[in-house]
């Protein structure tokens, strides 16, 4: 019994020393999950919490209701957009260059350790999917905004390329132990039915949980455990039949989150907690059954290992599924460098020790140390990267929302929309009357010094004053327009990074052609938007661009999905991938222009 409360204490405890030490760390700039980690570390046997903790089979379980937590809460926040734009080439990344990373992290395991090719493949399997709960951290924790198409494929990457991992670590522990017991054509079998199973039971699942979500008239407090068992159902329906549990739940989670239901916002908050709570048990746990000191035979080699993974496997992958897409070299460096390692590796390690594998723990602990150093060297340095390599655009000049979710069927379509009128947002100084509104939207109270006045009785906005309106999903894109702030237009930030001149989306590419490069070819009557659309699959984002001649044009804004303005940068160096690498690493180029404008990190100060 006293064992009991003292457990209780200690995980206590420990929670709320992960929660303190990580708002301190957020200051410094390190990563979130690496300080769960160290403190799971300290915390450990071999550390001053002298925790004794070597229970495999109990950090397996913990360990998959966590991921399986954290993928559903994934899903439910990838943008929609994201979807469209990046689906295959995240799918490549997911397949092909898991197969690519595994293969040559796999050979340099052999030649680093001196070992079997099968051992060596199993190494490069283990360590080759990159971590939803990692990359998502770093994207959203920085204050950081990406190219929409690079935000994307990091984060549908991350969420899809658990499955083939796992399924190379399974089949790979098999071959080890019962090499005649495995064909190519059963191989074949495993790998299709995982796919394909995962995503039946995901999108399947995912359309009969919204369903039941909307048909189930309950406290509102119970929605959110509904999605969770629901989760937790799908996820161990699919790995008892087979199938990957981890794409199940990513992909339920994607299905709910794209859709509007009655309980959208309290699941979306709930499960932001669940995932957060599930991030800091799973990396103290890993934390925890690492013994540090079994780390130092095999700390020089794994290293080793982690550096050739970062700078050599990671980029040949990625190269080789984005190019095809057209993806620009910064891009793809930039992409090749955020593929962090976190707890999916650690976790993928624990098989081998289920399974009984002769020296099992040198798997856990070579996971573990490149797990440390790619957090280290590249959560610490993802937004310099993006700054470097000139990936991050301008924060987007959001409205302050707040949707308040209606019950019943009526949920499913409407919301009651909360805003706060900003300074310089549209709708300042203009009557509720005036308010340029779908027909379909009804603004129901202004709100200003406290006092609640009717739509009729409500005088001019200003800032500072609440407005709630009930309005249908698709008209809120509209609202937060009208009640969001202007942006500020040619700031000296801006136009480094959406170019030094700005058109009108109408404006023909002749024009353009005429002013900087006679000799262009183009077909007159083409305007920038139908221009930066074709090129894009039709589906552009801030922050695309595209070289047209002598100069490169850039996505500068839109209104819904049509492009509104257009950067022109003049003179734009082309880049090669080798060259966006070296732009990188050479971490002094980035100290020594910091103080001058943008464009001057991708030429030199002369112009040249």
């Amino acid at each position: 019994m006293e064992a009991s409360h003292q457990l209780i204490l200690l995980g206590s405890v420990l929670v709320l020393l992960s929660i303190f030490a990580g708002l301190f760390s957020a200051r410094l700039g390190a990563p979130l999950l690496l300080v769960f980690l160290g403190l799971g570390m300290l915390a450990g046997g071999e550390g001053p919490g002298g925790i004794l903790f070597r229970d495999f089979p109990a950090a397996y379980l913990i360990g998959s209701i966590s991921l399986a937590i954290i993928l559903f809460d994934g899903g439910l926040r990838t943008d929609p957009g994201a979807i469209s734009r990046a689906v295959w080439p995240s799918v490549g990344l997911a397949t092909v260059g898991v197969i690519v990373t595994a293969a040559i992290v796999g050979a340099a395991a052999v030649l680093l350790f001196s070992t079997s090719w099968i051992r060596g493949f199993l190494v490069g399997a283990i360590v080759a999917p990159t971590d939803a709960a990692a990359v998502s951290a770093v994207l959203h924790l920085r204050g950081l905004e990406l190219r929409a198409r690079v935000a994307g494929t990091l984060e549908l990457e991350s969420g899809i390329n658990d499955p083939l991992s796992v399924l190379l670590t399974v089949l790979l522990v098999s071959l080890l132990l019962a090499p005649a017991s495995l064909t190519g054509s059963h191989i074949a079998a495993l790998l299709a039915w995982e796919a394909v199973g995962g995503g039946a039971f995901g999108i399947v699942g995912g359309y009969l949980l919204l369903a039941l979500i909307n048909r189930v008239e309950a406290t509102p407090g119970l929605y959110p455990i509904l999605a969770l068992a629901g989760a937790s159902a799908l996820f161990g329906g699919a790995q008892t039949a087979g199938a990957s549990g981890f794409l199940a739940v990513y992909l339920a989670g994607l299905v709910l989150g794209t859709h509007r239901h009655r309980a959208t916002q309290i699941i979306n908050q709930a499960f932001d907690a669940f995932a957060w709570l599930s991030q800091i048990v799973l990396f103290l746990m890993l934390g925890l059954l690492v013994a540090p000191s079994s780390l130092l035979p095999i700390l020089g080699p794994s290293i080793l290992i982690a550096v050739v993974l970062m700078l050599v496997a990671r980029p040949a992958a990625v190269a080789l599924c984005l190019l095809p897409f057209q993806y620009t070299a910064a891009e793809i460096a930039f992409i090749s460098w955020v593929g962090l390692r976190g707890a999916v590796p650690i976790f993928l390690a624990i098989i081998p020790v289920l399974a009984g594998l002769p020296d099992a723990t040198v798997f856990f602990g070579v996971a573990f140390i490149i797990v440390l150093t790619s957090l280290i060297v590249q959560g610490w340095t993802v937004t310099r990267a993006a700054r470097i390599l000139d990936l991050d655009v301008p924060p987007l000049q959001q409205a302050s929302r707040l949707d308040i979710d209606l019950p019943g069927r009526l949920g499913e379509e409407n919301t009651v929309a909360g805003y706060r009128v900003e300074a310089r947002c549209r709708a300042v100084s203009e009557s509720v009357e005036a308010l340029p509104i779908p027909p379909t939207t009804s603004v129901l109270v202004v709100i200003r010094d406290g006092i609640a006045r009717s739509a009729a009785s409500a005088p001019p906005l200003a800032p500072g004053d609440y407005v709630l309106a009930l309005a249908r999903q698709r008209d809120l894109a509209l609202l937060d327009r009208m009640f969001g702030p202007r942006p500020e237009r040619n700031s000296p930030e801006e136009r480094g990074l959406l170019g030094e001149f700005s058109f009108d989306g109408t404006t023909t590419l002749a024009a353009i052609a005429h002013l900087y490069d006679p000799a262009a070819e183009t077909d007159g009557t083409l305007t920038l938007a139908e221009f930066l659309a074709s090129r894009f699959d039709g589906r552009p984002a801030i922050g695309d661009r595209t070289r047209f001649g002598a100069v490169e044009l850039i996505v500068r804004d839109m209104q819904a999905d049509a492009i509104t303005q257009v950067g022109v940068e003049l003179d734009p160096v082309p880049e090669r991938t080798w060259r966006a690498w070296l732009r990188l690493l050479h971490w002094r180029l980035g100290w020594r222009n910091r103080g001058e404008p943008r464009r001057d990190l991708h030429r030199g100060t002369d112009g040249s």
